[in-house]
């Protein structure tokens, strides 16, 4: 038998190596990326699209949150490593007395009482991007949308810069230190989660994402909840969306009672 015999599909065994590859490659395909994301107990799909989306690394939208999306606002802040990184002490010292307003629900000092996130030595950039959203519907709260939507846009960057000055200080809530769950170290990358430091890590910090150590773990709970659920969706490209939806309630515990129990950096955030 010629070599050109060999591969026709007149010869029996070629036909059947070929039949015999193309069935395990279509079993593969549908276990891979049908069978085993339905099989996940802690996420939930919409439809098989979102299914193979999610297997592919896509980021799933069901039908639901599509509809969501053109009912709310998506946040229109653009952030760069140099946003508010020079302040003057003019702005510091504006941010100061509006900061006076605040103080009831994030302390006198930036650091919260009750299980608001603290603000002293966060990121100005997260400061700013967040009251932005605020002001504009990008993200809501009961008590945070009245209070945003009367500033200005110089009235929230004083805000920013002035926060951002102020020393980190250890909560009032301090629970025993925890050590660093999975989630936290390696993250889960067989569901596309990243580990949580390679965004809100102390050495390096991707513009935009507070730092966490020692805010409220009720608060840190609850957010991630609402973006696991889409209510709070003024993430940059649904990053946190799409990580949170992929955490198991287990994942979601760990991870906010271990920044709950971490001493803040010492480093601030602005010079």
């Amino acid at each position: 038998m010629s070599a050109r015999d060999l591969f026709t599909l007149s010869n029996w065994h070629f036909k059947s190596s070929v039949g015999i590859t193309a069935a395990i490659f279509i079993v593969t395909v549908i276990v891979g990326f049908i069978v085993l994301p339905f099989a996940q107990p802690w996420v939930q799909f919409a439809n098989v699209w979102d299914a193979i989306c999610s297997a592919a690394g896509v980021p799933q939208r069901s039908a639901g949150v599509a509809a969501q999306a053109q009912d709310k606002r998506l946040s229109e802040v653009v952030l760069t490593s140099r946003t508010l990184s020079r302040p003057n002490q003019e702005a510091i010292g504006r941010g100061a007395t509006l900061a006076q307003r605040c103080a009831i629900c994030h302390g006198p000092t930036g650091i919260s009482r009750a299980d608001s996130p603290n603000l002293a030595g966060q990121y100005a950039a997260v400061i700013y991007k967040e009251l932005h959203d605020f002001r504009s519907g990008a993200r809501t709260n009961a008590v945070m949308s009245p209070f945003a939507v009367n500033l200005t846009d110089r009235e929230i960057a004083d805000l920013a810069v002035y926060y951002a000055y102020l020393p980190r200080l250890p909560a009032y809530h301090p629970t025993p230190q925890l050590p660093k769950p999975n989630i936290v170290i390696y993250g889960a990358p067989m569901r596309g989660i990243a580990p949580c430091g390679s965004c809100h890590g102390s050495l390096d910090n991707k513009t935009g994402s507070p730092w966490l150590e020692g805010q409220s773990e009720a608060y840190l709970k609850a957010q991630l909840q609402a973006f696991a659920t889409s209510e709070r969706r003024n993430d940059i490209s649904q990053q946190m969306r799409n990580i949170a939806r992929a955490m198991t309630p287990q994942e979601i515990e760990e991870a906010a009672a271990y920044y709950a129990s971490q001493p803040p950096d010492i480093v601030k955030a602005v010079d």
